[in-house]
């Protein structure tokens, strides 16, 4: 079984996020067999983040649509502490033997690949199938629009709709939640 793996704070999950795992279901070669999404536990930055429970419940909502293909991984709250990408990969390896794992990552991450901790080992454990992001496509020339979890974020602040950024249902979460006000 291949799949793919998806991490990221998701805070919150937006149509740009699901439009990357649509990209990675029906473009990625060899073919992926399930997207997981993996949401960051504890940000190794302290950057701020909704409660994890809240990010968990949107990121299931954004992969309602999905069905079967896209499952959601507690991977990272099951280890504890801040989220690495290394240890993430190691443990979901080690989890799920006989399972090919593929790493899910903007085209703006590409270039500081080479900081990440374990980065050397990192690359001889995965492939990367790399989304497109407004200003940076992806080797296929695809950009995805330019939806950032700051700017939904900062729309909510504000009061303005987020209807056209985020799935319906994460838009009532949020809302129902009073996240990000």
């Amino acid at each position: 079984m291949r799949v793919a793996v998806y991490g990221g704070s998701f805070n919150p999950p937006h149509v740009a996020h699901q439009l990357a795992i649509t990209y990675v279901l029906a473009t990625a070669r060899p073919r992926i067999d399930e997207l997981w999404l993996v949401p960051t536990f504890k940000h190794p930055f302290d950057k701020q983040l909704a409660p994890y429970e809240d990010r968990v419940r949107m990121c299931e909502l954004a992969a309602g649509p999905f069905g079967d293909k896209v499952k959601l991984s507690r991977i990272e709250e099951e280890l504890g502490g801040e989220s690495y990408t290394l240890r993430t990969v190691k443990a979901l390896m080690e989890r799920h033997p006989g399972v090919e794992l593929a790493l899910v990552i903007g085209a703006d991450l590409v270039a500081e690949r080479e900081r990440w901790h374990g980065w050397p080992e990192l690359k001889e454990l995965v492939r990367f199938i790399v989304v497109g992001r407004q200003g940076q496509p992806s080797a296929g020339g695809i950009e995805l629009p330019g939806v950032s979890s700051t700017i939904v974020r900062q729309r909510v602040a504000r009061g303005e709709s987020i209807d056209a950024l985020v799935a319906a249902d994460v838009v009532e979460y949020i809302a129902a939640r009073g996240l990000y006000r």
